[in-house]
């Protein structure tokens, strides 16, 4: 998956790293790779050679489904073992998401998942952001959608147990989910970022499907 190379503000780019040797750590489901590597300091000149060690899961797409007549969004419901390792609640509050294959499109990851997590069919998708998970040791990147849904087709129990998924569909007002977005109820990235975008925006959706 390729992305356009930008320069930071100093106009460093990637071409200021040099990467001395790579070695996987550990590989399962997701890899490790520890990096040696030196970069280009601000006063000038370069770095000692660094040693990182790098969390590589692939890139992710999310979607927020947004029902524009009610004026509801469509949550997810599900266990998580990052939030219990973390001490947070394990059961976490979500929006739609799921990891990039070869071959696929962010937008048709966000579709797909649409159908499979939720059971709503998505349409008018808008592209909200593109974030780094956590840049510091992860290669992961997410990007973020809102698309327009039926709500009152959302509901139930989905996921695939093959994959070990238990999701439970919750159907809110949007002032509802934001307002688990002020007090700290929802604690995942990509769900706040997309909650928040959309209660900035959310007179403009309405607005297109009038």
């Amino acid at each position: 998956m390729s992305h356009k190379q930008r320069s930071g503000p100093d106009g460093f780019s990637k071409a200021d790293v040099e990467v001395l040797s790579t070695e996987t750590a550990y590989q399962g489901f997701f890899r490790m790779v520890k990096y040696c590597l030196r970069h280009k300091l601000f006063a000038g000149g370069w770095s000692e050679p660094l040693e990182r060690e790098l969390f590589e899961r692939g890139h992710a797409a999310a979607l927020l489904p947004y029902d524009p007549a009610t004026d509801q969004v469509v949550l997810l419901e599900q266990f998580r073992v990052g939030a219990l390792a973390a001490d947070c609640t394990p059961w976490q509050l979500e929006i739609v998401a799921g990891i990039i294959e070869p071959g696929e499109s962010a937008e048709d990851v966000v579709s797909r998942e649409a159908a499979e997590e939720a059971g709503v069919t998505v349409s008018g998708l808008k592209k909200i952001t593109r974030y780094l998970s956590s840049s510091g040791g992860c290669s992961e990147t997410l990007d973020v959608f809102v698309g327009r849904v039926d709500s009152s087709q959302a509901g139930g129990i989905h996921g695939l147990a093959h994959e070990g998924e238990d999701i439970r569909v919750c159907v809110v007002s949007r002032q509802q989910a934001y307002q688990w977005v002020e007090s700290g109820k929802i604690e995942n990235a990509a769900s706040i970022i997309a909650l928040q975008w959309l209660q900035l925006n959310y007179l403009d959706l309405q607005a297109q499907t009038q």
